[in-house]
């Protein structure tokens, strides 16, 4: 019994212990919130003294009405604010909210266009990038363009028919220019970065096994400053991919200098990645361009330099993936040698043409082949066929700013925002408004100042903005395969298509089996077009419905004729309204006259609603 006494004592001990620990502890937590809150009351009553000192009126007496604003509270200007402070808050702010309140006054224009905002939001984009590059403002234009960097596409193919967004590297810098292939896309940014965007199989939010377009991404190569595949529109051809690339070279024995950068040619295969060929250059040779042309067996790749000269050396594709080494000759072209004075700024290939546009806007023409010789100029009067490098000259009312080349049609822009077009309008590609070819560069005159232009095999695309800077998309052409969506049947004038364009799109490129655009804004890099001189916009031409003639009014009004009767030929209502929109097509309209006249006959058809579908009796 004693035994069970003092073991319950104990107990009873052991209780009040653990009661005293517990309200030990309890007293350190409230000892340490009163910490805090006294802390916090002292920062209050800092900030009450700060905002006394800053909203304290000036000596003298009081104005009328001062007491009814006591009870409201003096407001504080953010002005009083260390800019410092302003700017630590602005950057935590998105893009698109940063470039809105910069707008707002002149202060927030100054305090949101300080490169240290610029600088902690492109931390907060890409973390891992280091350089902020050059210009006068680098913070900012990194900042934007990794932004506004995307790549999206759209299938022609299959039901769905949505807009889609490939993967975006973390590693990237904005994205220059993009290249896609048979299986894969590559794209490379403004830190000389190419990324190799591989399609393979994921799983699905339903949890599907599906295909899946640009969906992961490798670091392909370093220091690269172009690259070039075979230069059709069909990307089954394009096996290789052609890099021209900066790399450190190991010095000779014996030299003072250690290592030098020289330019160098890599070869990839476009299915893998993997190197099969490399071909570097002498140190004193710099390169900024590369373009290919040719048949595989007889690949000519063009090399520009930084000071205007052509290049050109002959590969054979089909044994590039030998094990052996080649031994090619790097010769100056003949547009170069011929043309001694000329500085090329840009090239633009196909595989049986070249074109060259100089640094003062002139355009010169390189075309190997009689067929598309003679789609391109009407003629074969002045083909040589043992002289094919030979430069033709392009006459040109304005300096060229870029161009598209087709396979036997092209684009050129000039520096007023005028569209020229010519060769084989076949399938009504030029957006002229009727399907004759045209030997000479023929003005499109309802486009103006586009964004980008591209030309594909039998159809062509056009990317234009709007005065609220939308974007939207118009082509021309061929529409089989949805090429053209919207117009299954195809249009020979510009027409928008059914598709939503990202607002910062920059480029395009379509292939057989999907369309993709390239968003990306670098805001030292836009066209700068110039207004057009009175001189030349009094008593221009209308759109010609001929070989690039003039209109008179007597054609006129005979081609106006001729769209009534096949109007009174038709039997129905509904094809009467089919065929009057295929007339709105064909005319010379702007695109938003032609949209207007398509909605408004939408709207009669849909009015109609089938009363009248029977016969109609033919009108005198």
């Amino acid at each position: 019994m004693v035994w069970e006494r003092q073991q319950g004592r104990g107990g009873q001990g052991a209780r009040r212990d653990k009661g005293k620990s517990r309200e030990g502890a309890v007293r350190m937590v409230r000892r340490s919130r009163s910490r805090k809150l006294q802390k916090l009351n002292g920062l209050c009553r800092r900030e009450e003294g700060l905002r006394v000192k800053r909203s304290c009126p000036s000596s003298g007496p009081s104005e009328p009405g001062s007491e009814e604003k006591k009870g409201r509270g003096n407001p504080v200007s953010v002005q009083l604010f260390p800019p410092e402070l302003v700017e630590h808050i602005i950057s935590f702010l998105p893009v698109r909210d940063v470039v809105a309140l910069g707008q707002t006054c002149h202060y927030f224009h100054q305090v949101c266009d300080t490169e240290g905002v610029w600088r902690r939001i492109c931390h907060q984009l890409s973390p891992r990038l280091r350089e902020q590059g050059s210009g006068l403002r680098p913070w900012k234009r990194a900042a934007i363009l990794n932004y506004t960097k995307g790549l999206h596409f759209q299938a022609f193919g299959g039901r769905r028919r949505c807009l889609s967004k490939s993967v975006a590297p973390q590693l990237a810098h904005g994205y220059r220019r993009f290249l896609p292939t048979k299986d894969h896309v590559f794209i490379l940014d403004y830190a000389g970065t190419l990324f190799f965007l591989k399609n393979a199989l994921v799983s699905s939010s339903l949890g599907q096994i599906q295909w899946k377009r640009a969906c992961r991404y490798v670091v392909l190569c370093r220091g690269a400053k172009d690259f070039a595949s075979d230069p059709r529109c069909d990307t089954v051809y394009r096996k290789y991919l052609y890099v021209l690339a900066t790399r450190e070279q190991p010095g000779v024995v014996g030299t003072p200098t250690s290592s030098r950068a020289c330019d160098c040619v890599e070869v990839y295969l476009q299915s893998s990645g993997q190197r099969v060929f490399k071909m570097t250059f002498h140190h004193s040779m710099s390169f900024k361009q590369i373009v290919l042309v040719g048949q595989e067996t007889q690949r000519a790749l063009l090399l520009l330099t930084e000071e205007g000269k052509i290049y050109s050396l002959v590969v054979n594709e089909t044994q590039l993936d030998q094990p052996r080494s080649y031994t090619v000759q790097l010769a100056l072209r003949k547009v170069s040698r011929c043309l001694p004075h000329l500085r090329v700024a840009c090239m633009a290939s196909n595989q049986s043409s070249t074109l060259y546009i100089t640094d003062q806007g002139g355009v010169y023409f390189e075309v190997h082949t009689p067929g598309v010789y003679r789609d391109l100029f009407g003629t074969l009067q002045a083909f040589d066929p043992l002289d094919q490098q030979m430069p033709l000259a392009l006459s040109l009312p304005a300096k060229i700013l870029f161009c598209a080349l087709g396979y036997n049609h092209l684009g050129l822009v000039d520096e007023f925002g005028r569209i020229f077009m010519q060769g084989n309008n076949r399938y009504g590609q030029l957006g002229t408004g009727d399907k004759m070819d045209r030997g000479e560069p023929t003005q499109v005159h309802y486009l103006q100042r586009p964004i980008a232009l591209w030309c594909g095999l039998n159809h062509s695309l056009v990317l234009s903005q709007g005065s609220d800077f939308s974007k939207e998309l118009l082509g021309c052409g061929c529409g089989a395969g949805g090429r053209l969506p919207g117009w299954p049947k195809g249009s020979a004038s510009f027409v928008k298509l059914h598709i939503k364009v990202p607002l910062c799109t920059c480029s395009l490129c379509s292939t057989r089996e999907c369309l993709y655009m390239l968003s990306s804004h670098d805001i030292e890099h836009h066209p700068a077009y110039r207004d057009l001189p009175a001189s030349k916009a009094v008593g221009t031409p209308e759109p010609s419905l001929g070989a690039g003639a003039p209109q008179d009014p007597g054609g006129v009004a005979w081609a106006c004729k001729e769209y009534l009767s096949q109007i009174h030929n038709c039997p129905t209502l509904q094809d009467r309204m089919e065929k009057m929109k295929e007339i709105v097509g064909w005319m010379p309209l702007m695109a938003a006259q032609k949209d207007f006249f398509w909605e408004a006959l939408d709207m009669l058809q849909r009015a109609a609603g089938g009363a009248d579908q029977g016969p109609l009796p033919h009108e005198s």
